[in-house]
């Protein structure tokens, strides 16, 4: 928010300079993020009157002007503005002027003819970019005075960085009471008298949505000029609090907006035909705004209506239907407090933004409207004219103000400072809060202009800006020192991260809402939970896998001539689930669970003499895969399975203890040539939960007996799984004691008979085992017991024949 200084002190004005009270609104979280003077500095600049202007004897655009500058004589200045003409007012600088950039006025001879001082432009003077012409200054202006002092040039320019909380301070007003409550200055309200009411015209209003509007008041003003001049003193603050001037009765609504914080609406009256009606606008209905743009509104935009025609975007901007113009005589003003609930965001769905809208969504003052009224009402008739109706006022539903306790105990507690009861009370009565106190314990009733006081934190916040955090004592928390010890079976986010990054895998992190045609490609979701208000028109749905993005990032990585790429990311994924129910955490029919997800692409190992190149391959990732889990990697079992973006055959969903935990395999083919990609990626996606716990490590005495290592090879059937078998030989081992001395077993060779192939005969599986005894050697026969109980098992659970 920008203002002048000026402007802030008619209403307030403290005994501080500029540069302390820009530091002291600062410190009570008003951040002034600039002051800057109106103009830049210059010197020795008067008002002059030009009496007479001849053309120059040898130059066709030059002309010798005879100017008055209050010093008795008159001077000759020798011009080329081709404005200059007898009876302006215009700025002249002396001779030992300076003007901005440190030039210094002096004598000169022009094609022959003397000048004694030079007439200026706007923009010589760094007032304005315009330099077409001499700057004209308004009739009244005292001849010989400075230009500083006729125009208010020492004036300097707030610029406020606001936090989106404090609507309040939107405003001169809102600005004033801050800076009243932190110098006890008093404040001085602007002249808002009962207008006299010399007709009895009326608009009649029916407000429909009371979710929509609270409260609705207007009057009728007929007679008005619109054709009047606004005052220089107003276009002046307008101007330097960044509105540029369009016609009087725009400006004086622009005017009270940055004055009080009250957005108004000016109606052509004889443009509204019928009454107005306040309602939620109907599907399909269109809208022409002040801004030249036609919107199509939807049902929870509010709109005024003249029967069948949409006059106005409740609170966000006028139409373009009653808007008023330099021949408006008759006009109805408007001011209304909207629910903020019911503003925000409209404007930014039309992609336009308005002074309304950004303070009606934040919430504004429900209780002065009429007093706002008045305002605007005497302003009309002072600069157009007019004759005043009554006001119509209609109090539907305005927001109910409920009493905030703060504690003073808590108050000390949180600050660290003991600030006295009665200095308490003389905060809040400075803040203009109603407020009683019993037993140490405030109760506040908030302003109706502060709709950020809600909790007991607001109103300790409103103790320490206005006590000043700079007399907080600065001393650091004092807390008892915890020791926490992490559980060794849980891995949390970062854990995981850093056990990716071992295994040489960068992490990414992609958008949650991504294009609706990759949920149908790569995770075949016909039904996508889909953005209401998306950024971007092909980030429309949000994610439920993560490999899409991954494919993505290899891609990037591709076309910028990457030989190599490994990524992967943690993150949330979403898709419907009719079992969520709401809760803190979570959205009722939305299901967020975590994922991790990598991909690899390109060679196994980075380029080297030791190993030839070889693309990585599925026993690749699912290595990195078994890496992840750790001790838990024996109960991973792969069984083949069709997922739509994983290639089918190379392609296997991931069980940890029989339960499904994720997908692991190449890249589809189809999907590998929209990409463009030479060789297909690898990728795998896990839930998270079955990574974050794992099994608590087992110490045990190292056994200094020797290890016997023995191989089986046998015949299964085609369908059988390596997994399965392993399940069958664990189970086996843990209900037979005599069978502890298997420390390891490890599949070496697969092979199938390539005749008997197509018709899906028997495969032979190698299997080695590791036999020890923590106490003896092994023996022979021990060995062989031992190795004939597992085959057993083998041929009892899955018909195994033993190779000969």
């Amino acid at each position: 928010m920008q203002f002048p200084e000026s402007w802030l002190r008619t209403f307030v004005n403290p005994g501080l300079g500029t540069d302390e009270l820009s530091h002291r609104l600062t410190m009570a979280g008003l951040e002034v993020e600039e002051t800057e003077p109106v103009a830049p500095p210059f010197s020795g600049i008067v008002v002059a009157h030009i009496l007479e202007v001849e053309k120059h004897p040898d130059a066709d655009k030059l002309r010798v002007c005879r100017v008055d500058d209050g010093s008795g004589e008159p001077l000759q200045i020798v011009c080329g503005a081709p404005n200059a003409a007898a009876g302006l007012k215009v700025p002249l600088a002396r001779l030992g002027a300076v003007l901005p950039g440190g030039m210094k006025i002096g004598k000169a001879k022009m094609r022959g003819v003397e000048s004694f001082g030079m007439l200026c432009s706007a923009r010589e003077l760094g007032l304005s970019q315009d330099h077409a012409g001499l700057l004209e200054l308004d009739a009244q202006a005292a001849v010989g005075q400075s230009l500083r002092e006729t125009l208010d040039l020492d004036d300097t320019l707030f610029t406020l960085k606001l936090t989106p909380n404090r609507a309040d301070c939107l405003s001169i007003l809102g600005v004033a009471r801050e800076v009243s409550a932190l110098t006890g200055s008093p404040l001085a309200l602007p002249e808002a008298l009962p207008a006299a009411v010399e007709i009895d015209d009326r608009l009649a209003v029916d407000v429909q949505a009371p979710d929509l509007c609270g409260r609705f008041a207007g009057r009728v003003i007929r007679g008005v000029n619109a054709r009047a001049q606004t005052p220089d003193w107003m276009v002046s603050r307008l101007e330097r609090a960044g509105q540029r001037s369009v016609s009087a009765l725009v400006d004086i609504s622009n005017y009270l907006m940055l004055e009080l914080g009250r957005p108004t609406h000016v109606f052509d009256l004889q443009r509204i035909q019928g009454g107005l009606t306040v309602r939620w606008a109907k599907q399909g209905e269109q809208l022409e705004l002040l801004n030249g743009q036609t919107v199509e509104l939807a049902p929870d935009v509010g709109i005024i209506a003249a029967g069948d025609v949409v006059e106005s975007m409740a609170g966000i901007m006028g139409g373009e239907a009653t808007a008023v113009t330099l021949d408006t005589t008759d006009i109805y003003v408007e001011a209304a407090f909207w629910w903020p609930d019911a503003i925000m965001g409209k404007a930014r769905r039309y992609k336009f933004s308005s002074e309304a809208s950004h303070r009606f969504e934040r919430g504004v003052d429900f209780q002065n409207i009429v007093r706002d009224l008045e305002r605007i009402t005497g302003l009309i008739q002072q600069v157009c004219g007019g004759q005043a109706g009554p006001i119509d006022d209609q109090s539907i539903n305005l927001p109910e103000r409920k009493p905030v306790q703060m504690r003073l105990q808590r108050c000390h507690r949180v600050l660290g400072v003991p600030v006295e009861q009665a200095e308490v009370e003389r905060i809040f009565d400075s803040l203009d809060f109603a407020w009683e106190c019993r037993d140490a314990v405030f109760s506040v009733v908030p302003p109706s202009y502060r709709f950020d006081i809600e909790i007991e934190e607001d109103l300790i916040e409103e103790v320490a800006r206005i006590y000043g955090f700079e007399r907080l004592p600065d001393q650091p928390p004092r807390a008892p020192a915890h020791m926490r010890v992490d559980p060794e079976t849980l891995r949390g986010p970062h854990a995981l991260r850093h056990a990716m990054a071992a295994m040489d895998y960068q992490e990414v992190v992609n958008f949650s809402f991504v294009q609706e045609d990759w949920e149908r490609e790569y995770a075949g979701n016909a039904d996508p939970i889909r953005l209401l208000n998306p950024i971007a028109s092909q980030l429309a749905v949000m994610r439920s896998s993560l490999m899409a993005g991954l494919v993505d990032n290899i891609c990037h990585n591709v076309n910028r001539k990457q030989p190599r790429v490994r990524v992967f990311e943690l993150g949330r994924v979403f898709y419907r689930d009719a079992s969520v129910r709401d809760g803190e955490l979570s959205v009722a029919g939305v299901a967020q669970p975590q994922r991790l997800a990598g991909a690899a692409w390109g060679p196994a190992l980075e380029e080297q003499w030791g190993a030839p190149t070889r693309q990585v391959d599925f026993y690749d990732v699912k290595k990195d895969v078994e890496t992840l889990l750790g001790a838990r990697a024996a109960q991973l079992c792969c069984q083949p399975a069709e997922h739509p973006a994983l290639h089918p055959g190379r392609g296997a969903g991931l069980l940890l203890d029989g339960r499904a935990v994720g997908w692991l395999g190449e890249l589809h083919p189809r999907l590998v040539q929209q990409a463009d990609l030479a060789h297909a990626p690898v990728v795998f996606e896990i839930d998270v939960q079955a990574l974050e716990v794992a099994p608590m490590p087992r110490p045990r005495e190292l056994s200094r007996q020797p290890v016997a290592v023995r191989d089986m090879a046998f015949w299964v059937g085609a369908n059988v799984l390596y997994q399965d078998l392993l399940n069958t030989l664990t189970q086996t081992i843990e209900s037979d004691a005599t069978l502890g001395i298997v420390q390891d077993i490890r599949l070496f060779d697969v092979w199938r008979d390539p005749s008997q192939a197509p018709a899906g005969g028997d495969k032979s599986m190698a299997l080695r085992f590791w036999l020890q005894d923590e106490q003896v050697t092994l023996d022979d026969a021990r060995v062989e017991q031992c190795m004939g109980r597992l085959l057993q098992a083998l041929v009892d659970a899955h018909g195994a024949r033993q190779r000969a």
